[in-house]
C-alpha cells in the first residue's frame, strides 16, 4: 500500500512539471525572419452602407501570412480585420457612415513582422440601421403594443424597448427585440390597458444608435378566452382526425409532447384540410396563438417541417352551420407563416426555434363580428402534403363586449 502511495504522489509531481513547463513555452512564430514585408499597394476602396471593401495589390513577399487594417470607431472601438494571403480583399464593418475614418493597412509575414502602414480614409454610407429606424411602425395592439420595421440587408441588430423609471429616466425594457430577420413584425403583450410612455431605439452589434423615437401608447383589451371551455366541433367537410391524436389535444397545455396535439390524417386526399372547434361564448376575437407540432427530426425537434400549417385561412361564426360550407362561416383572416432566418426547407436558427416554440401569434381582423364557433382551413403545409398539425392553442378576445 505504502508503494502505491508513493507511485501516486511521484506521477502527481511529474504532471504537475509538466503542467508548469508548458505554461512557461512562450507560443513564438514557426519562421524567423526579421526583414519587414513590402507594403500593400494600388489600394481601391468602395464605400458600402456602413462598410467599405477594400480591393488591394498584395507584396509579393514569399513569406507573407496576412493583410492587416486597423481602425476605430467614432465610439472609440479599436477595429483589426485580417485578410489571408489568398486574397486580394478585405471587409471593414461597424461604422455609422457619413464619417471620415482613417486606416492603417500593413502586411504581415510569417514571422509577425509588419510591414510600414499604408494609411487610407474610408468614408462609408450610413449603416442599414437608419433605413431599419426609418421604417419603425410602432402603435398599439390588443394586450400590448406592436413594433414592426423592414431589415432588408438581414442585419443582426435590437430594438431597444425603452420604458420610463421612478425618476422619469427612459431605461431598457427586458422586452427588447434582437433580430436578424428580415421582416420584423413583434408583439410585446401582458400589458395593462393605461397610457404608457415608450422609446424606441436600434442597435447593431458594434453597439451603435439610431435616434430615440418617443410614443405614449395605450394598449387594447383582451383576454385569453379560457381552455375548459373549447370543445370538440365536426362538420361533414372536416378532414378526419389521427387516430392517435385527439382534438382536446389542441387545448390541453402541452405543445411539445406526442400524442397530446392534434393532427389530420395523411391519407384524407383533399387539397385542403379543415378543423372546427367551439370556444364556448360568443367572443370579439383579438387574436389566436397557434403552436406548430415540432417534429422529429435529425436527432431533434424541427419546425417549418412536415405538417407544420404553412399558409391557412381561420374562420368564424356566432352561430353554428352545420353544412360545413365555408362560404357561410366569415373568414377572420389569411395567414402565411414565414421561417425568420429565411432559410430552406429542413434548415433553421435558434431564432426560428424560439419563434415558433414561443407560438405564432396570428390577428383576427378587428373589424370581424363577435364569433363562437372557429374553423382552421389549411391551404398548404411546409412539405406540400395534405395533413395539418396542432399541438396548441389559445384564443383571445373580448368575451364581455
Amino acid at each position: 500500500m505504502k508503494t502505491i502511495i508513493l507511485k501516486q504522489i511521484a506521477f502527481a509531481f511529474v504532471l504537475t512539471l509538466l503542467c508548469s513547463c508548458s505554461e512557461e513555452v512562450e507560443q513564438i512564430p514557426l519562421e524567423s525572419n526579421s526583414i519587414a514585408p513590402q507594403q500593400v499597394s494600388n489600394i481601391k476602396v468602395e464605400n458600402l452602407p456602413g462598410k467599405a471593401r477594400l480591393t488591394y495589390t498584395l507584396p509579393k513577399d514569399q513569406d507573407l501570412l496576412y493583410i492587416k487594417a486597423n481602425y476605430t470607431l467614432p465610439t472609440g472601438r479599436e477595429m483589426e480585420v485580417k485578410s489571408s494571403y489568398y486574397s486580394n480583399a478585405m471587409l471593414l464593418e461597424g461604422f455609422t457612415g457619413n464619417d471620415d475614418i482613417n486606416v492603417d493597412v500593413v502586411a504581415v509575414n510569417r514571422s509577425e513582422v509588419e510591414s510600414d502602414p499604408v494609411s487610407i480614409t474610408v468614408n462609408p454610407l450610413p449603416s442599414p440601421i437608419f433605413d431599419v429606424y426609418n421604417s419603425l411602425d410602432v402603435g398599439e395592439a390588443f394586450g400590448g403594443i406592436y413594433i414592426n420595421a423592414e431589415n432588408p440587408e438581414r442585419m443582426d441588430l435590437a430594438i431597444l424597448v425603452l420604458n420610463k423609471n421612478e425618476d422619469g429616466d427612459y431605461v431598457a425594457s427586458p422586452n427588447s427585440i434582437y433580430t436578424s430577420t428580415n421582416d420584423i413584425k413583434s408583439r410585446i403583450r401582458g400589458l395593462d390597458t393605461i397610457a404608457k410612455d415608450f422609446a424606441f431605439t436600434i442597435r447593431d452589434r458594434w453597439l451603435n444608435y439610431t435616434d430615440t423615437l418617443e410614443r405614449t401608447i395605450t394598449p387594447l383589451f383582451e383576454e385569453a378566452i379560457p381552455k375548459s371551455n373549447y370543445g370538440d366541433l365536426r362538420l361533414p367537410n372536416d378532414a378526419p382526425g389521427h387516430n392517435s391524436t385527439p382534438k382536446s389535444g389542441m387545448w390541453d397545455n402541452d405543445i411539445l409532447n406526442w400524442p397530446r396535439c392534434y393532427l389530420t390524417q395523411g391519407n384524407f386526399l383533399e387539397d385542403t384540410h379543415i378543423t372546427s372547434f367551439d370556444i364556448g361564448k360568443l367572443t370579439k376575437l383579438s387574436r389566436i396563438v397557434i403552436w406548430d407540432y415540432p417534429e422529429y427530426y435529425n436527432g431533434g425537434r424541427e419546425y417549418y417541417y412536415n405538417v407544420c400549417m404553412k399558409e391557412f385561412e381561420i374562420y368564424g361564426s356566432a352561430e353554428l352551420e352545420p353544412t360545413g360550407d365555408l362560404d357561410k362561416w366569415t373568414l377572420l383572416g389569411s395567414y402565411e407563416q414565414v421561417k425568420p432566418s429565411g432559410l430552406p426547407y429542413g434548415q433553421s436558427t435558434s431564432e426560428d426555434f424560439e419563434a415558433a416554440n414561443s407560438g405564432f401569434s396570428w390577428d383576427i381582423d378587428p373589424n370581424a363580428e363577435p364569433v363562437r364557433y372557429i374553423r382552421i382551413h389549411m391551404i398548404d403545409n411546409w412539405a406540400g402534403t395534405y395533413s395539418m398539425g396542432i399541438s396548441e392553442l389559445q384564443v383571445y378576445g373580448n368575451s364581455n363586449f
